[in-house]
C-alpha cells in the first residue's frame, strides 16, 4: 500500500512540474513576443492600429518564424533576433495594421 501511495505522490509531483514548466514556457514566449512585436513597431515609421495583445501575437509569430529560419540557416542568437524583428515588421505591414499617411 505504501508503494502505491509513493507512486501516486511521484506521479502528482511529475505532473505538477510538467504543468508548471509548460506555463512558464508559455509566459516566456508571450513576453518575448511582446518585446519582438514592440521592436517591430519601433522600426516601422508611422503608427500601427494594433493593441497590446495583437502586438504580442504578431511578435510571437515573427519570433517563431524568424527563429526557425535563423536556426535552419545556423545564424547566431543576435541575428535570429534581428530576423525575428524583421519578420514581425513584415507581418505588421502585410496584415494591414499600418495607418495610411494623410
Amino acid at each position: 500500500m505504501e508503494i502505491l501511495a509513493i507512486l501516486v505522490i511521484l506521479a502528482a509531483l511529475s505532473l505538477g512540474a510538467f504543468v508548471f514548466g509548460l506555463s512558464i514556457t508559455v509566459v516566456y514566449h508571450l513576453v518575448a513576443g511582446l518585446v519582438i512585436g514592440a521592436l517591430a513597431r519601433f522600426v516601422l515609421p508611422g503608427r500601427e492600429n494594433i493593441g497590446l495583445i495583437g502586438t504580442a501575437l504578431v511578435g510571437v509569430a515573427g519570433g517563431a518564424l524568424g527563429g526557425f529560419i535563423g536556426k535552419t540557416l545556423h545564424l547566431g542568437g543576435l541575428l535570429e533576433l534581428v530576423l525575428s524583428v524583421a519578420v514581425a515588421a513584415g507581418l505588421l505591414s502585410a496584415l494591414g495594421f499600418r495607418q495610411k499617411a494623410a
